[in-house]
């Protein structure tokens, strides 16, 4: 069969992987090839056990896998074969050197770009898909513009805006796609492509464009506003549990607000997932390289607001404890960073249970989709960890429930039983707010929300 396009992804993640499907899903006229160095993670994608969990991916994977959606180790033939190059690598923060806990680590990205150089024949269009710093488009041309054999290298910026859990329905109706390039003739042409590509089945009105280095800008400044308003409702829950108000009421209020709107005005145990957290510390860099201190300080607040939150939960629950957690058993319900992904990369709940761990609690660890993360990210931490992926078999026998993430199913338990298989009193820390606390509490539970008076029966 012979396609109208041939797209490559180099970087098989949580964005490449699901871009890619939704792609081939819709442009059955297009190739789509994903590669990545890892052959564990590109045999995953080749088998029935996909390595990222997203609610529908499954189905759209398989039915265009093999079709005109394919999964390889072979990035040199990837990168030859093809003319339109999303690249989608990892960009951890750097924890080493200057920027150092701040800046994004750019490594894998530049020899990503230098094999792209190397192993290019024809011109080919490359696309920033990665979140980046600003003005990481200029190094990538400089790297890739350096051929003297005619081969032409257009770089453009075209950041993802999912959220995992819905990242499905996110890239079939997006709110926006978003596309930078330089405004020269040969980057219109380029910026051009991309758009026709997406024009498949997203309407021309949700495509919008914009230089280069507003298109890098706007992927971290749309997660630093997310973040900075989960970070205002959790600082207002904290003075609701001194001012014995209700920040459910609260947000309900402030929601209505049509300048405000409801959405990511929950109070929780804080924010986590990939994004958040590094993209708002590659603001904060950037804003101070450009000696603007003062910025750099209003959104490195949201971060220290983040983990004022986590700690803040700690203490209640040491408080509320009898002010020791030693040899106590503590299920956490939840270690995902969110519902409906596994993914647990800067969870509330590794800080949780380190936390617990240094007060010597004995944890178990239970979530549908996220244990074997949880291992991971628990192991070589001294303490007694066990994980079990039934809920309530995880709270047997423990003196306390810490409710970590919102999977839906944690709302139908038997608490009648959970409660009675727990040592008394059973103590149940919803750091979500989505139970029944009232109902929890007429069972016996002493019940400690986020932003809401507790329910102690002492």
């Amino acid at each position: 069969m012979t396609f109208e396009k041939n797209i490559l992804c180099i970087g098989a993640g949580y964005v490449g992987g699901p871009t890619m499907a939704m792609i081939a899903h819709k442009c059955p006229h297009y190739r789509v090839t994903v590669v990545d160095v890892n052959p564990e993670r590109i045999a995953a994608w080749n088998s029935a056990q996909l390595p990222i969990f997203e609610p529908g991916l499954d189905a759209v994977v398989g039915k265009v896998r093999g079709r005109n959606l394919f999964f390889s180790t072979d990035i040199e033939a990837g990168i030859r074969d093809n003319d339109i190059i999303f690249v989608s690598v990892n960009t951890p923060t750097k924890s080493f050197g200057l920027g150092a806990g701040m800046t994004a680590d750019l490594q894998y990205w530049e020899k990503t770009a230098r094999q792209i150089l190397a192993f290019s024949h024809s011109p080919k269009i490359v696309i920033e898909k990665s979140t980046l710093p600003v003005k990481t488009a200029l190094a990538m041309e400089r790297i890739l513009n350096c051929r003297e054999d005619g081969i032409c290298f257009d770089v453009l910026s075209n950041p993802e805006f999912l959220a995992e859990g819905s990242a499905l329905s996110d890239l079939e109706e997006p709110d926006r796609i978003l596309i930078g390039s330089r405004e020269t003739d040969r980057g219109l042409r380029a910026r051009a492509t991309l758009a026709d590509i997406y024009a498949n089945w997203v309407p021309r009105e949700r495509i919008i464009t914009s230089n280069i280095w507003s298109s890098e800008l706007s992927k971290l400044v749309s997660n630093a506003f997310l973040a900075q308003r989960i970070s205002s409702i959790n600082a207002i829950s904290a003075l609701c549990e001194k001012a014995e108000a209700d920040i459910t009421e609260v947000a309900r209020a402030v929601g209505m607000d049509s300048r405000i709107g409801p959405k990511f005005l929950n109070a929780s145990v804080g924010f986590g997932g990939s994004c958040f957290k590094k993209d708002i510390l590659n603001l904060v860099y950037l804003c101070r390289h450009y000696g603007l201190d003062e910025v750099a300080a209003y959104w490195e607040s949201v971060v220290t607001i983040n983990r004022f939150q986590q700690e803040r939960f700690i203490e209640t629950m040491l408080g509320a404890m009898f002010n020791t957690l030693a040899g106590k058993k503590i299920c956490l319900w939840g270690f995902a960073f969110k519902a409906n992904t596994g993914d647990t990369r800067e969870s509330p709940a590794i800080f949780i249970a380190r936390r617990l761990l240094e007060e010597q609690a004995e944890l178990v660890v239970s979530d549908p989709k996220a244990l074997l993360n949880a291992r991971a990210d628990l192991a070589g931490v001294d303490g007694s960890v066990r994980y079990v992926e039934d809920a309530t078999l995880a709270a047997e026998g423990c003196h306390a429930v810490a409710l970590l993430t919102e999977w839906d199913c944690y709302r139908h338990l038997d608490f009648e039983r959970i409660f009675g298989s727990m040592v008394q009193p059973a103590f149940l820390f919803d750091g979500r707010n989505i139970l029944d606390h009232g109902r929890l509490y007429e069972m016996g539970f002493n019940v400690y929300p986020v932003g809401k008076p507790p329910l102690v029966h002492f």
